[in-house]
């Protein structure tokens, strides 16, 4: 690996920052734009290697969100949930403010005593920059290096820019995802307030039939009985639809959250716990009711549990988009793949997925990750799963 001690600032450097902020400030996917600045700001340097970790706002754990040409040693997940790492450590300690941007030896490199240097890329030490937006923690940047030394002033001085700007769209997509969520609370409290008004109204409806009944149950009782028959039928419509209210408003595994927000927090917590990278592609989707949600959000957390307890994988994907009249979601691993003959029966949580996918009208399909990740002949020896659900839509709604 080629290192070159030319300051960020240079010609090229200026060009890359004003890259830097143009993608971050119109990105509208922030893990994405974040796999470009690091690459941005790892050429700048004149290095090859680096990975961003951003601190999860609900659980507080770290989760990679990007990577760089990690060599074969930081590739295994194992090495990168942040059980060993000084720099996390030290972040949640408070011993690395704002600004504080400087080399350091790694401490996940230095525990690999006797490991070749194939294994390491050779390297040591590494960039360390320290993300906050305002006081609120972000996250940690790093950019490896093979050897130690003192960055300039300058490069120093354009990191810091670099990290500021890394905090503003970390925020606004927390922002983004915080409106969302408001809008999702506000739409259900008048989901809730229009059901109200179609129960009082069914009620009012009812209790005028069995008034219009009661005087005549003596003198007219075939009249009573009519009027009473017409009250047994609204009763009935009435507790069809609060049944259906109910099944659609209770409280479910997305805590309110719409499924988009819910997939992005499943994705990083898992990232977070098995430090398998996930790869993020979520994007808002047509309005569905709170069952169809809530299956299909049971159904990604079933398959990451496949992939935590089976695939021995490395890598995994989270994608939700409409297409063709529908929406999709997909989980995709890049582990070891599955022959369908060697899969006992209701192994793996598969049939709860397809009982999950049935009662929602969904399509499920398993197989292989393809080109998914990349088509390397070690991609392609490690087959990869890939679970794919669609939702057919009809009339906007499933």
């Amino acid at each position: 690996m080629r290192y070159t001690k030319a300051k960020i600032m240079n010609e090229t450097g200026e060009s890359a920052l004003a890259r830097i902020i143009d993608t971050l400030s119109t990105a509208d996917d922030v893990p994405q734009a974040l796999g470009r600045v690091l690459a941005l700001v790892a050429d700048s340097l004149g290095l090859e290697t680096g990975w961003i970790w951003l601190c999860d706002d609900e659980t507080s754990e770290f989760y990679g969100v990007a990577a760089q040409n990690l060599p074969p040693y930081l590739q295994d997940p194992v090495r990168m949930t942040g059980s060993t790492c000084w720099c996390i450590e030290g972040y949640r300690a408070g011993k690395l403010p704002a600004g504080d941007i400087d080399m350091m030896q790694c401490s996940r490199l230095s525990a690999a005593p006797g490991v070749d240097g194939a294994a390491t890329g050779g390297l040591r030490s590494h960039v360390t920059v320290p993300l906050y937006f305002q006081d609120r923690p972000i996250g940690i940047m790093n950019i490896a290096a093979p050897s130690n030394r003192k960055l300039t002033t300058e490069e120093q001085r354009t990191l810091s820019t670099v990290a500021h700007q890394i905090g503003l769209s970390v925020e606004r997509g927390r922002l983004a995802e915080e409106k969302t969520r408001l809008a999702r609370a506000e739409e259900r409290t008048r989901i809730a307030r229009d059901i109200h008004d179609t129960l009082a109204q069914g009620l009012a409806a009812i209790i005028l039939h069995i008034e219009g009944a009661m005087p005549h149950i003596d003198t007219n009782p075939n009249l009573a009985r009519e009027r009473l028959a017409k009250a047994l039928s609204a009763a009935q419509n009435n507790m069809e639809e609060a049944r259906r209210s109910v099944l659609d408003l209770r409280a479910t595994g997305l805590d309110g959250k719409p499924l988009a927000q819910a997939l992005r927090s499943l994705g990083r917590s898992f990232a977070s716990e098995t430090g398998i990278r996930v790869t993020l592609n979520i994007h808002d989707v047509p309005t569905l009711g709170a069952r169809v949600e809530t299956e299909l959000y049971r159904i990604a957390q079933e398959a990451l549990n496949n992939v935590r307890r089976h695939a021995n994988a490395k890598r995994a994907q989270l994608c939700l988009e409409s297409v063709d009249g529908g929406v999709t979601l997909a989980i995709t691993d890049d582990g070891d793949g599955f022959q369908r003959r060697n899969i006992r029966d209701g192994a793996h949580g598969l049939i709860g997925m397809r009982e999950r996918a049935r009662v929602i009208g969904a399509s499920l399909r398993i197989g292989g990750a393809g080109s998914t990740f990349d088509g390397s002949p070690a991609a392609k020896a490690r087959r990869g799963t890939r679970i794919l659900v669609h939702v057919p839509l009809s009339g906007g709604t499933p």
